[in-house]
């Protein structure tokens, strides 16, 4: 059982809540992003609503759990609690952020207060969960600490009844805690262009110009395996932020900057943070092929891996007789490396020879 304490975290304090709360509680709760993320909650979050939460908090107490209002100044920035320690010393941290205070740490300063708290009064584990598409909660969860360490596929219903993934996090009592910064920092400004094309985070509304492109003969030629129906590309575009924060790939959207319209793919895969090397892959739909869009991309892609993250080696795998993406390939600089025999399955249910491809980091180029 939890005792009932103060905790102070930085410059936030964690204390009990009070019916004094009300009114802020029901500020922080009517709101659409918490709806979104929080769909137990009622909306819209009234006065009644308050209260019951209040009630429920006191009574968590009761069964041996936590809750805490958060407060900076004293004003409430967020409320956070604990599930009592179950059989197997394990507990999770929940946490709400009010709109105001968003962007400020909250989350990640009483995620990791709190789970250092809850170890230090005899729980083994502290777990938590955030929603796939949930950047914020993402990003607290690795800067309180905890450790990414599974997916739970459609884990949590929403408000509208379709389903989402849950990424599940945890710390264990007495492991070092790392907090390093993401191996892939986002675009500034959400975006990188040289004027023609454009690069953006694939998001769901890609999903159907996704499609159309693994759909076109070209690319099915060139493919591993046939396309899926649309709900898989809405999910794969789903994940596409979570797999940017816990530093697995890069997944862009290649973009006419005039029209906004979606004309192709490119991607950092493969990605051995180990040895600071990622594998590039692209696709480009029919109508935007012959106009240097996809030269452009690599090239904004490229300067962009080699100036903001630690890759220092760029491969790139090409079936040996794709000489468009051979041309592509040797206008950002890369040179062949050696042919993989018999790699790559093709959809019609033969292997192909992979070609493979390097572009060294400049400075390393240069010390070569």
């Amino acid at each position: 059982m939890f005792p009932r304490d103060v905790i102070s975290a930085g410059p936030l304090l964690l204390r009990p809540p009070t019916a004094a709360d009300a009114e802020a509680v029901v500020e922080a709760c009517d709101d659409p992003v918490t709806a979104r993320f929080l769909p137990f909650l009622a909306s819209p979050y009234t006065a009644e609503d308050a209260r019951d939460y209040l009630r429920v908090a006191d009574e968590k107490w009761a069964k041996g759990g936590a809750e805490f209002t958060i407060t900076r100044e004293g004003r409430f920035v967020g409320s956070v609690g604990l599930q009592p320690i179950d059989r197997y010393g394990t507990t999770s941290v929940g946490y709400l952020v009010a709109p105001h205070a968003r962007g400020t740490g909250v989350a990640s300063t009483v995620a990791r207060a709190l789970a250092d708290w809850a170890l230090d009064h005899g729980a083994a584990r502290v777990e938590l969960e955030a929603e796939v598409t949930n950047l914020a909660s993402l990003r607290a969860a690795y800067k309180a600490g905890f450790r990414q360490e599974g997916i739970r596929r459609e884990g949590k219903r929403l408000r509208d009844g379709s389903r989402n993934d849950q990424v599940t996090f945890g710390r264990v009592a007495g492991e070092p805690v790392e907090t390093a910064e993401p191996y892939f920092p986002f675009f500034p400004g959400g975006h990188l262009t040289d004027g023609v094309v454009r690069l953006s985070p694939i998001g769901e509304d890609h999903a159907e110009g996704f499609l159309a492109m693994m759909n076109d003969p070209v690319v099915r030629s060139y493919s591993m395996a046939p396309p899926g129906p649309l709900s898989e590309y809405v999910r794969r575009c789903r994940y596409t932020g979570f797999w940017w924060m816990s530093g697995q790939r890069v997944e862009v959207a290649i973009e006419d900057a005039a029209t906004g319209a979606f004309a192709g793919h490119a991607q950092l895969v493969n990605v051995t943070q180990l040895l600071h090397q990622a594998m590039v892959g692209y696709s480009l739909l029919p109508d935007f092929r012959g106009r240097g869009f996809m030269s452009r991309a690599l090239a904004l892609l490229v300067e962009w891996a080699f100036e903001a993250t630690p890759l220092r080696r760029l491969t790139a795998g090409t079936v040996v007789d794709n000489t468009a993406s051979h041309r592509v390939l040797e206008r950002a600089g890369f040179t062949r490396e050696y042919v993989h025999r018999q790699l790559l399955p093709r959809v019609d249910g033969s292997w192909s020879d992979d070609l493979e491809w390097l572009l060294l980091h400049p400075k390393l180029g240069e010390k070569s």
